[in-house]
């Protein structure tokens, strides 16, 4: 892929964006703008209206109120050069399982006006780059889920476009692959192209998006950079790691008498977290402090003990009062 030149002004400019279904409104005023040549994130949970947006912005849904431009280019009145500019990859692979991967790709290829030549030697510079070569002549149905996914990417790229719509790119897959999805994305934007990025996995966000939009129901709650999401909901974040897991409940309780904050369970059973709370960083620390006095003087034996900026996922509930994944859906929006 051949580094193209930086575009001027921003890569997506959407104000008052608005979709229904019925009597549900999937998208309620919807703000963005975009920088070219950047990962931006959209994080929210299922229902929160990002793939309905995201489909406005690709010109598959028409708005049903609110405007957008993609470079400058309105996605209704201009969708056909919009779409030469974008591509999309959505939650669910769009590949033919019975064709192998080379197959796939030269498929597309010839549907986007390819010469058979000039599409089988677009495949093959695709694979080569997603490290697929060796698996170019299976079956897709014989792919793992990373393979598939990181073939779905490859073939929205096969026009190079100036806008990639990445809508949950790793839903489902491994660690290992998701890796591997990340990388892919660095590398895509290090060539100059920009990427919408939708995703509920907060680390997703952390690890790739240079900016932040936290949609809920329908509605931008907030949006920046992580550090400023981070820095909006407080001075720090106390997180430790206990020896027994039996006393979890009660450093919990303890915890909350403390710091006034409702107390987070980790992935680790041993672990939790909770905020610290407004205020200055010395005034983080004198908590923090007392925190861990208390937690001695009544018995409970802590391995590690850190304070540190609140993590997206405290930065989400923050905001919308909730964990970072909602059950609630709304009609016609998968995510």
């Amino acid at each position: 892929m051949s580094r193209r030149a930086p575009s001027s002004g921003p890569a997506i400019e959407a104000v008052g964006l608005v979709k229904s279904f019925g009597a549900n409104r999937a998208v309620d005023g919807v703000d963005l703008t975009v920088p070219a040549g950047t990962v931006y994130g959209v994080l929210g949970p299922n229902g929160a209206g990002k793939t309905t947006s995201v489909k406005m912005l690709a010109t598959l849904l028409r708005p049903d109120g609110g405007e957008a431009r993609i470079f400058g280019h309105d996605v209704v009145r201009e969708a056909d050069t919009v779409r030469g500019r974008v591509s999309l990859t959505g939650q669910y692979a769009s590949l033919d399982e019975d064709l192998t991967g080379t197959e796939n790709l030269i498929l597309l290829g010839r549907l986007t006006g390819r010469s058979r030549k000039a599409a089988r030697e677009r495949a093959g510079q695709l694979l080569e780059v997603f490290g697929l070569v060796e698996a170019g002549d299976r079956q897709v149905k014989n792919y793992s889920g990373g393979m598939r996914r990181r073939l779905d990417i490859a073939a929205s790229l096969l026009n190079a476009p100036d806008l990639l719509f990445l809508d949950e790119p790793t839903t489902g897959l491994d660690p290992r692959s998701r890796n591997q999805v990340w990388e892919i994305v660095r590398a895509i934007v290090a060539q100059g192209t920009t990427v919408l990025l939708t995703t509920q996995y907060l680390d997703e966000a952390d690890q790739l998006a240079a900016r932040i939009a936290v949609i809920d129901r329908g509605r931008v709650i907030a949006e920046g950079t992580k550090g400023e999401l981070k820095a909006s909901v407080g001075a720090g974040s106390v997180r430790l790691r206990l020896r027994d897991p039996e006393q979890w409940a009660q450093a919990a309780r303890i915890l909350e008498l403390a710091l006034g904050a409702e107390v987070q369970r980790e992935p680790d059973p041993l672990a939790l977290a909770a905020r610290v709370g407004d205020g200055d960083d010395r005034d983080a620390a004198e908590r923090a402090a007392h925190v861990l006095a208390e937690l001695a003087r009544r018995g409970i034996l802590v391995d590690t003990f850190s304070l540190g900026q609140p993590s997206l996922d405290e930065v989400f509930l923050a905001l919308t009062g909730r964990p970072d994944r909602g059950s609630e859906g709304v009609a016609g929006e998968a995510a």
